[in-house]
């Protein structure tokens, strides 16, 4: 057994992974400063880095310099340089998804990622995968965003992002186990909490209030039918969200989701389903040394197979995050449950999560991460150098 253990530590210097959404190192580049002003440890988001996103990738106090190229023209705006930057992600896994094997996952993942204003208020984000799991993947983030408009504290994005952006960005986790709720697609719906093409609304009022509202497709981000449409019904999907910063370092959510969707099974029997989804979040900070995010979801669907009705799914994450010296911690921690039960049994699932990090510089760190899953009894464990550039 003991061998097991000391195997990825011997070849963990071999793996590379990288995890990163709304910052990218061409950012860093842009305005001359450190990963450690947006995040904490990398890739979570502190607050300014937050604001940085929201306010469209760009610092209003601090212009950088020859970032748009002058043509003597007003009415062109054109960037100097395209900014962007590469993903490198890998991992030693041992037992992942209970395959009793050791696996060097690596390039598990090889990004292209790009972002920045293209003008006033109007800023871009993508990124292409130039390989998922030794596939071709093509894009998964890729938006235009709307900033400030009106004058006021609202955002439009239009095109490809995850559903549960306004609640906790998957992206930007810091474990190799996933927040499982979001992930979970009962029957034969396509949809859920992840990725998804239409537009976002976001609004912040002054008492600290921020509303989203999401307008979807509702079937992914697969590719266009023979008609060169996406999407493959008449029905679109609607989210909505308020959010509530108590103090500075508690945040209260509330969202809902709903749509409908037609579906067909194996046999050609089409089927309409209707689902309803929604649930609480907050989130708690402590001195930036300790942080704890919690969600919870309970989801209805009529009838997601033929035949099958009210089928009810529900489950929570909640992780706590340990950083012992705040934003100079060399060491963080990560603990996430997960938890989900559904009427389909398939679907449940129980596991318990740690995760330790070790910074080698502000954009290199390494992970070791240990996951026992309950439901299914077996442990899995996965091990990395995380770095961007």
């Amino acid at each position: 057994m003991k061998k097991i253990f000391l195997l990825p530590f011997i070849i963990i210097t071999f793996v590379f992974q990288y995890e990163n959404n709304f910052a990218i190192p061409a950012f860093g580049r842009k305005y001359n400063m450190s990963c450690q002003t947006c995040h904490s440890p990398f890739p979570k988001l502190k607050p300014y880095g937050d604001e940085f996103a929201g306010n469209g990738f760009v610092i209003a106090d601090k212009d950088a310099p020859r970032y748009f190229i002058d043509t003597g023209d007003e009415e062109l705006s054109l960037l100097r340089e395209i900014p962007l930057a590469l993903r490198l992600e890998g991992y030693l896994t041992y037992n992942n998804q209970k395959s009793e094997r050791f696996d060097f996952s690596s390039p598990y993942i090889i990004k292209l990622l790009s972002g920045g204003a293209i003008a006033s208020n109007i800023s871009y984000y993508f990124y292409f995968f130039l390989s998922e799991r030794g596939e071709v993947a093509g894009l998964e983030d890729a938006f235009i965003m709307f900033n400030n408009l009106f004058n006021q504290d609202l955002d439009l994005y239009i095109g490809q992002f995850q559903v549960s952006d306004p609640l906790f960005k998957r992206e930007l986790r810091l474990t190799f186990e996933d927040y499982q709720i979001y992930t979970v697609k009962p029957g034969l719906t396509k949809a859920n909490l992840t990725y998804e093409r239409g537009m976002m609304l976001t609004y912040g009022l002054p008492t600290k209030t921020d509303i989203t509202i999401e307008v979807l497709n509702g079937t992914g981000i697969g590719s266009a039918n023979n008609f060169k449409i996406f999407d493959d019904d008449n029905y679109k999907n609607f989210l909505g969200r308020i959010s509530q910063d108590i103090t500075k370092d508690i945040r209260l959510g509330f969202f809902g989701y709903y749509g409908k969707e037609k579906l067909s099974d194996n046999l050609e029997r089409k089927f309409t389903n209707t689902f309803s989804m929604w649930g609480p979040d907050f989130s708690i900070k402590l001195k930036d040394k300790l942080e704890l995010n919690f969600q919870y979801a309970q989801r209805n669907d009529e009838q997601p197979l033929f035949r099958v009705e009210n089928l009810k799914t529900k489950g929570l994450f909640w992780e706590l995050i340990l950083t012992p010296k705040g934003d100079e911690s060399k060491w963080y921690s990560v603990f996430l449950y997960n938890w989900v039960d559904s009427d389909i049994d398939t679907l449940d699932y129980i596991s318990g999560t740690l995760s330790i990090g070790y910074l080698l510089k502000r954009n290199i760190r390494l992970i070791t991460e240990f996951t026992h899953n309950f439901e299914k009894k077996y442990s899995q464990i996965a091990l990395g150098i995380v770095s961007a550039f």
